[in-house]
């Protein structure tokens, strides 16, 4: 890594971007970490089916502390509200609409991601740290689209944006745009192309952070602006 590191966005505003490109009526997975933060977000004048594999179809915000229901959890085992409509089922019948393709979108967490969109978020052959794939092969799999939401580098500031994972993959070829503390980047078939940066940061900073190599978009904008 080069260069100091931009803090950027913290967790709760890189969810609440991502919100921002999910479509009216879509079904999204949320998957554990960052992207349950997702679920507190729902855009103006939209309406978004949050999905959790754990056997929940229409995740609410957080509750507050007073209305916390020990009963109701999503696939972190954090505490969720339901919204109005909202229905619980069974953990396999959460996979079957994994498996069947009736997921409009994935949110997920990555260890790494490629240039090319490889996946990498279950392992990094840390004997202190057993792999844990959970449901996330089948979602990198059966869903229709795959965004990642992460941190830009690791807690020793390694990148997490790579040429090519060296950690185990969960999936080949399935990201298509990721939302970290630093940028929204797509990934295109020309390369990793950034769409949009966090205040406070340039390109030259991001570039230092990143991995793999970088293409700044020609419309590029700050986030929020």
């Amino acid at each position: 890594m080069k260069g100091i590191a931009p803090k950027g966005l913290d967790r709760e505003a890189i969810a609440r971007r991502a919100a921002q490109d999910l479509w009216d009526g879509a079904v999204v997975n949320l998957g554990i970490g960052l992207p349950t933060l997702v679920a507190n977000y729902v855009p103006a004048g939209r309406e978004i089916v949050y999905h959790s594999e754990n056997g929940v179809l229409g995740v609410g915000p957080s509750p507050l502390a007073n209305d916390v229901d020990p009963d109701l959890i999503n696939a972190s085992k954090t505490p969720i509200t339901l919204v109005p409509g909202a229905s619980i089922f069974h953990h396999t019948d959460a996979f079957v609409m994994i498996r069947g393709g009736h997921i409009d979108l994935a949110l997920l967490g990555a260890m790494q991601v490629s240039e090319t969109g490889d996946l990498a978020n279950w392992s990094t052959g840390d004997e202190k740290m057993p792999p844990a794939v959970g449901g996330a092969m089948d979602l990198a799999a059966g869903a229709k689209g795959v965004y990642v939401l992460m941190e830009h580098t690791t807690k020793d500031g390694a990148p997490k944006i790579v040429p090519s994972c060296t950690y185990p993959l969960t999936a080949p070829h399935v990201v298509t745009r990721i939302f970290t503390n630093l940028a929204v980047i797509d990934v295109t078939k020309d390369g990793l192309l950034v769409r949009e940066m966090a205040p406070g940061v340039d390109f030259e900073a991001l570039c230092a952070q990143t991995g793999a190599k970088l293409h700044l978009a020609s419309d590029w904008r700050q986030i929020g602006a």
